[in-house]
């Protein structure tokens, strides 16, 4: 098998952290994430932005991160600091630049060249935030508009807001746009992060939602707090039993061939088995690297 980093970047846990915060930027050295968002949006106040804008590139620039992904997320195109944060993040060079309320994919044309103006480099991507309802509804055009977007990522905050509807066990009211999102990412061969838990202190129900998240196929969770990291890398990361899984199907395809019907554990054994397996297997082997 070829290296796994190449075929599979971790995103299991993408922690958003206060650029504002010089300690926070500090500490993120540090977590056990696989990567990090520094904003400039949310969590900045508008006096602190062109501070936090200075902060993050130079975080960005550092190379004190180690292989953790390092993105920087801009403010939107509607306010008067995103051409300043994007020219600052292009110049900076993060392994991505995350934008928010992206809906449509004439934005993505217009971020991508305005990435190609300010001369980003090659490896920086995009991510695209998807946080509407009109981008759910044409989330495959976002997601196909461009090469250079590599990932889609959850607003379920404002998708919420904008649906007029309530944060509830389980996410009911959410489930059509998740799956809307998550069908776009996989017909177009892009990464989805999942969307923030909100409430810090409720253990059970993060970890039920990280569950819910792997379920339905999503790539990994975006976090607003350093408590949430284990339980999202647990919970994205293939299980100790579902790895040794892996290795028995492919070695029992490996053993069958050319013996007509092949089995593991009772079970047929087809292509498709013989995907996911590698899939697993990619997957764990990736993890495995990027904590070693």
């Amino acid at each position: 098998m070829t290296d796994a980093t190449e075929q599979f970047r971790p995103r299991r846990s993408v922690l958003y952290m206060p650029s504002s915060n010089e300690r926070a930027l500090e500490k993120a050295k540090s977590i056990p994430c696989d990567g990090l968002i520094l904003d400039l949006e949310d969590a900045v106040a508008p006096d602190a932005k062109a501070s936090a804008r200075e902060a993050a590139a130079a975080a960005a620039a550092s190379g004190e991160y180690g292989r953790r992904e390092l993105t920087i997320r801009v403010n939107g195109a509607d306010t008067e600091w995103h051409d300043d944060d994007l020219r600052a993040a292009c110049e900076a060079g993060p392994d991505a630049i995350v934008v928010p309320k992206v809906g449509s994919a004439r934005a993505v044309h217009a971020l991508v060249d305005a990435l190609e103006r300010h001369g980003a480099p090659d490896r920086t991507s995009l991510w695209a935030m998807v946080e509407t309802p009109y981008a759910m509804l044409h989330a495959e055009e976002i997601a196909a508009a461009s090469e250079r977007l590599t990932v889609l990522v959850m607003g379920t905050n404002d998708l919420v807001k904008e649906l007029y509807a309530e944060h509830v066990p389980g996410r009911a009211p959410l489930l059509t746009g998740l799956s809307l999102a998550l069908l776009a990412a996989r017909a177009t061969g892009k990464a989805i992060l999942d969307g923030v838990y909100n409430d810090v202190k409720d253990t059970d129900g993060f970890l039920a939602e990280c569950r819910q998240g792997r379920e339905m196929g999503f790539d990994g969770k975006t976090l607003i707090h350093p408590g949430q990291v284990e339980g999202a890398n647990g919970a994205f990361a293939p299980s100790e039993s579902a790895v040794e899984d892996a290795r028995g199907v492919l070695q029992a395809w490996e053993d069958g061939k050319g013996s007509g019907v092949v089995t593991y554990r009772g079970k047929m054994v087809e292509n498709l088995h013989v995907e996911s397996a590698n899939r697993t297997l990619t997957m764990h082997e990736a993890i495995q690297a990027l904590e070693g």
